[in-house]
């Protein structure tokens, strides 16, 4: 943490700025601690880098160039106004191109390695309001300042490939465990991405509208907001194993986390002295951050946030592995102790 004495107000918005922020100021543990984990797995980025290689960036950028509306002064301006003020206030360097893509589906993404742009559907900017777009726009820039648009488009990538690779099980096995782990991955970095979203546009309704509406909402009057929150609360505390067995099947192949369980992550955060001490301006700086040299760091405040979750979920599934996890610590203890061993030096021999 700094002093806030770079704090300002955006140039063309009574928003805070946030001079020079890294992303690391409001990265979720868990995708930290996910992204540190895909660092450390050896040999992985070879595999990532040959992956990227195999194909043109330049084909990505040409297909959206021939394919959807980019965003400028002269097409979609109003939005162009979003993507420049949203990008001012993250104090990115240079603000990512946007497309407009037809798709009657709801759908954002940021895709790209070395000029990620940003890719918007139609149907999601016809079903959402100015201030909630505002915040979809903010969450792909907070992929982007993230570094996430890189394995994102790896991943797209993957996927394309994994069904060219359907008739070969060894290499489709293999690409398969590639792929749960940056699924894994991204499903936490969303969470990161819903972070920054908010601090763009400092306006948690505007995210949960768009969370409402993504999870089913076509009339918010018809809506009620505790009953919505309440629904999260009941998922995660699921008083039946058979239940708890269903979360991990459902979510094994999605790329995003659903949409429930979003909003009430993210209107969590808002609620938080976190979120607080960013908008007052005490944040860490990209000048003072070196990612690289904090992987224990990040391994170990991912870690934490795990054992938090599984200490106060309720979850069956989870207090079974808790239960178990804790016999087996404490009949290990005793078993060192009859011995006159102590367990965390039993490796040194």
């Amino acid at each position: 943490m700094t002093d806030n004495t770079e704090h300002e107000v955006s140039r063309s918005t009574s928003r805070v700025r946030f001079p020079r922020i890294s992303p690391r100021a409001y990265e979720h543990p868990a995708d930290r601690g996910a992204m540190a984990t895909l660092r450390a797995v050896p040999g992985l980025a070879e595999v990532l880098k040959t992956v990227a290689g195999l194909f043109s960036e330049r084909g990505e950028r040409l297909m959206a160039l021939a394919s959807a509306i980019r965003v400028g002064e002269k097409q979609y301006p109003k939005i162009n106004q979003l993507r420049l003020e949203s990008a001012e206030v993250l104090d990115l360097d240079t603000p990512p191109n946007l497309f407009i893509q037809r798709s009657p589906h709801a759908n954002a993404m940021a895709i790209g390695i070395d000029e990620p742009f940003i890719v918007v559907t139609s149907g999601l900017v016809e079903a959402i309001d100015s201030e909630s777009l505002r915040w979809v726009i903010g969450h792909e820039m907070g992929h982007v300042l993230s570094g996430h648009a890189v394995l994102r488009t790896i991943l797209l990538r993957l996927r394309n490939m994994q069904q060219t690779m359907a008739l070969l099980p060894p290499g489709a096995l293999a690409l398969r465990a590639i792929l749960a782990a940056l699924n894994e991955w991204f499903r936490k970095a969303e969470l990161t991405a819903d972070r920054a979203g908010l601090l763009v546009g400092q306006d948690p309704a505007a995210a949960l509208r768009t969370h409402l509406y993504l999870a089913g909402s076509t009339d918010l009057t018809q809506i009620d907001i505790p009953s919505f929150l309440q629904q999260a609360k009941e998922y995660e505390e699921v008083d039946d194993i058979r239940d708890s067995i269903h979360k991990l099947r459902n979510v094994e192949g999605m790329s995003h986390p659903f949409s429930v369980v979003r909003a009430a992550q993210l209107q969590r955060w808002a609620a938080s002295d976190e979120y607080r001490e960013i908008l007052t301006g005490q944040y860490l700086r990209r000048d003072d951050d070196a990612p690289t040299s904090n992987l224990g760091d990040d391994l170990r405040s991912a870690a934490k946030s795990y054992k938090d979750s599984f200490t106060n979920s309720t979850d069956p599934l989870v207090s079974l592995l808790n239960t178990v996890g804790s016999t087996i610590s404490d009949t290990a203890g005793k078993v060192f102790s009859k011995f006159g061993a102590r367990p965390d030096n039993s490796a040194a021999n």
